[in-house]
């Protein structure tokens, strides 16, 4: 049944072919299409959605890895909604469509896209002729003409090209994110030839491979030309009447902007628009299991959306508001008779589930294969059960020489069942990775594949066994294309900008007042114009940047020092001082609990895989990471104290989870301590299904607990009866008696005070500690960093996981009415919170006004505790479509169905609370909004407006650890030791703090004492009287110029140079020599350091070069090497040596005082 003619489908009729089980469906599509292309027919497939769509694609890559697919996909926004859809998502759009215009008859074609994105109308055919273009090495192209094609087909100019629809010039170096494209490109432009074309990472910005051609297609389904900009300015007129009030959208479009949502008003830039039918005029359709009532479900949807946007009550719209003015939905999606209409000029197939009648208007026919077993009665069971009837299973077909395959959904849990089955003596079991291999295996062999199949199938020829059929249901999907690397969240954020305040480690604190070029000695030098007290200057060359950091300031203005004042040295020796006694501090407590042994913990490697595939997720890098360091911390046989920080929803809790089973199940107990008794009984809840299996008792004390159970569970505590207790911080009462404890779980620990902290680790020295947080306060955050505590980031966010769409702006009914009606449109729920209990009534009044049509309920701390209980159940159960709360719901709650957030006052929130509150929502495959609402009559404070600013920057996943660092430089971060919030960071700033306590550690590690904590930190004077600086026209971007001549600073060897040069070159050709002498004088300021040279002063006759404190430390073998006449050197009386040279070319003198420098530092080593 792999041809159309035995499928009935080499006529226009409509199909209805049952016996295709999901996951069959793949493998069937992967054989039609070669008969279908015969004739002509390329294959498009539409899904129900998303998710099926992409499990589709990657199982009919198994079985025809190189068959040529082309991925339609909707967009990732709502029916008339205010922002656009993707970039990247458009972009893939046109470039399918371009891929469609340009189709070769009878080549093998499958085209898959979604319900949404087919019932969807597209730009015409005839407007995407000739948009897309190949670019070759060697041709000829005006860089100019370029950019007015790249800024024509929608892309954006940005300083650094990190995101699809991104350019960037850089003289004759264009660098360009292509849509379509996992990595961005580079072209080298010689006059008006592309030289070269190189493939570069988005992050590093470094190139690599070169290649030889790249397709640079459309990122915008509109094109702002002058036709297409009056045929939007008639057809908004026609739609909607003559503009006389302030319009921004037809005010944007006029001056040739795009506008957020531009793309809702897309039938105004063209005379018409298409289908995707219309580029696939032959094309065989197929249609997905369940379509019909998803079709149903979209139209409906489509039409509430455009109700709900004309239904708005204009009386609602506040200042500055404007109103939304949808188009008649027919004119951007096609309605249900249209979209009948154009399936009856097609050949249409339909996967049902049973076999319907025939009818006049559809056949129907059976493929005849049907779902595989499941394996749920033998689950239950027990493991013996269960792995013996599946080898009985597996032998039945294998019997009968049919191919078996076991799907695994990921690798990790692929190797999991690899040693689950080698255990259970099933096999033999051969890894595979595409299903050619199949025919290569000894015959009784079994397949072990990575599929995202939900449940198998048995075919005549194949039998493919899920691994949810054999475990459990899963609900997975495979992890996303582009990694986000941990590493990259641990880079510092704090960018000096022009009006910041920072600190010279010899001047103290001024502000940066902008980059000035200046001559000094004939030469031209990039310098950092400071501005101090009694608007003192201070040109710091760019070369000594390292001396200068970012202060953190607070909401209160920083006072500036005075330049040659002795009250910068008086502070900084002071808290230098302060400092080593605080590190002091912490070596002493660090030193302790390393003389402590812990038991060590042997792990039982087969019910361990059990219990890890209960997980229905599949585990991200960072977190298998933070699993394995966790584990090893358990099985060192030192107390462990590790912080892992992932952000929020990023699975800490299945962390959490394997550590407890690995304690519980060697006979020792584990607390939980967590901040609130909502998710105190969340985790409850977690725990005991978790280990409803095993011989684990779970037990809760929290305010929810009775009198009665409080009773009994500190008295079965005490007897060692309870393996895992979660609780608040009634748990730490001095009458609770845990004899066996082995593990503390801190879970969102920000919530939790010093003494509660400290509580802990006086419980026992052995015990081992482990911390999880999404955003780590400040202190504990400065404890992983210097060292004192083992750390672990998860910043790859969850398969199928979407950054939450953040808004920020003066509160407006209008805006609140429609995202609270487009959430319930799309069966979703609605936080609303506000910082005080007092709000809750005038809010419930406002929407009762705004919303009548939803039902709105409410959570806070004052409440009863079983009326709070009942509340939260009922809203989980859906029983509200709004819960008005206070920030009770900030901690760890797990609502998927909720997915939109109004922050009432946000202002008055701090960053940490801003950002647990947004993690509250986008839990689900669904993408998460959340609207930040401040008064626009009260003014926000400076800090406020910096908070809000960070959380809206920080509109990505995984920024939890950025936050951090966000919030250690708004509030400070106070004293590691003590419960001062505040701290000594206001004396010097943060980035100055962090590095006097890192070099006090180790200087106190190394037991080095005799010399200061910034004997590195002191900066030779070099003059050279040569150009030192990275000119303007090399590098145009200042923020960019900026950041490399602080990465330079912080070079230390010639390899980091380069590299470095190599990457100049890479990103913006070849450099200048006034760059290569500052990189040389970078090399040489190292040289310095070690050979205890102060200041060098060199000419064209010369250098004079001044030692540290007027003293060379061997100074017998400096006058030895003096004596050398032809050497031209001379010591003078006050210890300067004095070079005579010829020295008029600067390459010379560089190269001469490097060679000399190189002999100081011989001389010390020897």
């Amino acid at each position: 049944m792999f041809t159309l003619a035995e499928c009935g489908l080499d006529k226009k009729e409509i199909k209805n072919l049952s016996g295709i089980p999901e996951g069959f469906d793949a493998y069937w599509l992967s054989r039609l299409v070669f008969d279908s292309a015969k004739s002509g027919k390329p294959i498009v497939h539409i899904s129900r959605d998303d998710s099926r769509l992409r499990m589709l694609s990657e199982s009919i890559s198994f079985f025809e890895p190189k068959l040529h697919k082309i991925i339609f996909p909707a967009w990732d926004c709502l029916p008339f909604d205010r922002i656009s859809p993707r970039v990247d998502i458009v972009s893939q759009r046109l470039l399918a469509l371009c891929e469609l215009l340009e189709l070769e008859e009878k080549k093998p074609t499958l085209i898959l896209t979604t319900l949404n994105s087919s019932l969807q109308r597209v730009p015409p055919r005839a407007a995407l002729k000739g948009v897309a273009r190949s670019i070759d090495v060697g041709c000829k192209n005006k860089i100019e003409d370029m950019i007015l094609f790249l800024e024509m087909s929608g892309y954006t100019n940005s300083g650094n090209v990190m995101d699809v629809g991104e350019y960037a010039v850089r003289g004759g170096i264009l660098d360009i994110f292509p849509a379509g494209q996992k990595f961005p490109v580079r072209m080298d432009f010689f006059g008006d030839e592309i030289e070269s074309i190189k493939v570069f990472d988005p992050i590093t910005q470094r190139s690599s491979e070169e290649i030889q051609a790249c397709y640079i297609g459309p990122v915008g389904e509109i094109f702002l030309d002058a036709d297409s900009i009056k045929r939007f300015q008639r057809g908004y007129r026609l739609n909607f009447g003559a503009v006389l009030d302030k319009d921004p959208l037809f005010e944007a479009v006029s001056e040739g902007h795009r506008y957020p949502g531009i793309e809702n008003w897309l039938p105004l830039f063209y005379d018409s628009l298409e289908t995707i039918f219309d580029y696939l005029p032959n094309g065989l359709v197929v249609l997905d299991h369940l379509f019909d009532k998803s079709l149903i479900d979209r139209i409906e949807s489509i039409n509430d959306f455009y109700q709900a946007r004309k239904s708005v009550d204009s009386g609602l719209v506040s200042d500055g508001a404007t109103i939304y003015k949808p188009l008649n939905p027919h004119q951007l999606y096609p309605s249900l008779e249209e979209w009948n209409g154009l399936l009856s000029e097609r050949s249409v197939a339909r996967f049902v589930n049973f076999t319907p009648e025939n009818s006049k208007n559809s056949q129907s026919i059976s493929i005849g294969v049907k779902k595989c077993r499941d394996f749920t009665p033998e689950r239950k069971q027990g493991p013996n059960i269960l792995y013996t009837e599946l080898r009985k299973y597996i032998k039945k077909h294998t019997n009968l020489n049919r191919n078996f395959i076991i799907a695994a959904w990921s690798p990790g849990t692929r190797e999991r069942l690899k040693r689950i089955f080698s255990e259970n003596h099933i096999g033999p079991i051969v890894t595979i990775d595409e299903w050619s291999r199949m025919s290569s295996i000894n015959k009784g062999s079994i397949g072990l594949t990575v599929l995202p199949m939900e449940q198998g199938f048995e075919a005549d020829d194949l039998v493919i066994l899920a691994e949810q059929d054999i475990l459990g249901s899963r609900l997975n999907r495979n992890q996303r294309r582009r990694k986000q690397k941990a590493e990259n969240f641990l880079t510092s954020i704090s960018e000096i900008i022009e009006g910041d305040f920072v600190v010279h480690l010899d001047h103290g604190i001024g502000v940066y007042n902008g980059l000035v070029t200046i001559e000094a000695g004939g030469a031209l030098h990039d310098c950092l114009k400071l501005i101090y007290a009694g608007e003192d200057k201070l040109f710091l060359p760019v070369e000594h940047i390292d001396l200068l950091s970012r202060y953190g300031s607070s909401d209160t203005k920083a006072k500036l020092d005075r330049l040659g004042g002795v009250n910068w040295q008086a502070r900084k020796a002071r808290l230098k001082k302060k400092i080593r006694e605080m590190a002091e501090g912490l070596i002493a407590t660090a030193a302790k609990r390393s003389t402590y042994r812990a038991r060590v913990f042997d792990i039982d490697h087969s019910e361990y895989d059990k219990f890890c595939s209960n997980f229905n997720y599949v585990e991200t890098d960072d977190q298998a990471d933070a699993i394995d360091e966790t584990i090893q911390d358990l099985q060192s046989g030192y107390p462990m104290d590790r912080l892992i920080c992932g952000d929020v929803g990023f699975g800490k809790t299945e962390v959490a989870l394997r550590a407890s089973f690995s304690i519980s199940m060697a006979g020792m107990q584990v607390v939980v301590l967590v901040p609130t008794t909502l998710l105190c009984r969340q985790h409850y809840e977690t725990f005991k299904n978790r280990f409803s299996n095993l011989p684990i008792k779970v037990s809760e004390l929290s305010r929810l607990t009775s009198m009665k159970d409080f009773s009994y569970v500190k008295r079965e505590l005490a007897a060692g009866k309870i393996d895992i207790v979660i609780g608040t911080h009634a748990i730490l009462n001095k009458d609770i008696e845990i004899p066996n404890l082995g593990l503390v779980i801190v879970d969102e620990e920000q919530h939790f005070g010093v003494s509660h902290k400290e509580k802990l680790k006086q419980l026992k020295s052995e015990t081992h500690i482990l911390t999880l947080t999404a955003t780590p306060i400040p202190r504990t955050l400065q404890m992983s960093l210097t060292g004192v505590r083992s750390m672990s980031v998860m910043a790859t966010p969850p398969v199928d996981r979407l950054a939450v769409r953040t808004f920020i702006m003066p509160f407006d009914p209008i805006v609140i009415r429609e995202a609270i009606l487009r959430e319930k449109m799309r069966g979703g729920q609605v936080f609303y919170v506000c910082p005080r209990v007092s709000d809750i009534r005038s809010i419930i009044d406002q929407l009762n006004n705004m919303v009548p049509e939803v039902k709105v309920s409410i959570a806070h701390g004052q409440m009863n505790v079983k009326d709070l209980e009942i509340t939260m159940e009922e809203f989980c159960r859906g029983d509200y479509d709004v819960l008005v709360s206070t920030t009770i719901i900030e901690s760890g709650l797990d609502i998927p169905r909720a997915n939109t957030m109004i922050i009432h006052r946000s202002d008055m929130f701090g960053l940490s609370q801003l950002y647990q509150l947004r993690g509250r929502i986008g839990r689900s495959k669904l993408r998460g909004y959340a609207y930040l609402t401040y008064s626009s009559k009260s003014k926000i404070t400076a800090a406020a407006f910096k908070r809000l600013d960070a959380i809206h920057r920080l509109d990505n996943l995984g920024a939890g650890f950025a936050l951090a660092s966000h919030d250690l430089d708004i509030r400070g971060a106070g004293n590691l030791l003590g419960s001062e919030q505040s701290g000594h960071i206001r004396e010097v700033g943060v980035e100055l703090y962090q590095n006097m306590l890192e070099e006090a550690i180790l200087d106190l590690k190394s037991k080095d004492s005799s010399k200061g904590i910034h004997d590195k930190k002191w900066s030779p004077q070099i003059n050279l009287g040569v150009s030192v600086l990275i000119p303007e026209d090399y590098v145009s971007d200042l923020h960019t110029r900026l950041s490399l001549y602080r990465r330079i600073g912080q070079m230390e060897d010639q390899s980091q140079i380069d590299d470095l040069i190599e990457e100049l070159t890479d990103r913006f050709g070849s450099p200048p020599e006034s760059v290569l002498h500052l990189l040389e004088v970078i090399v040489i300021k190292h040289f310095c350091r070690h050979a205890g040279v102060e200041k060098i002063d060199a000419g064209p006759k010369g250098a004079v070069f001044s030692f540290r404190e007027n003293n060379f430390i061997e100074i017998d073998a400096l006058i030895k090497y003096v004596s050398i006449l032809d050497r031209g050197m001379r010591l003078r009386p006050d210890s300067r040596l004095v070079i005579t040279k010829n020295w008029i070319q600067s390459r010379d003198r560089l190269d001469g005082i490097r060679k000399v420098l190189i002999d100081l530092c011989k001389m010390i080593q020897r």
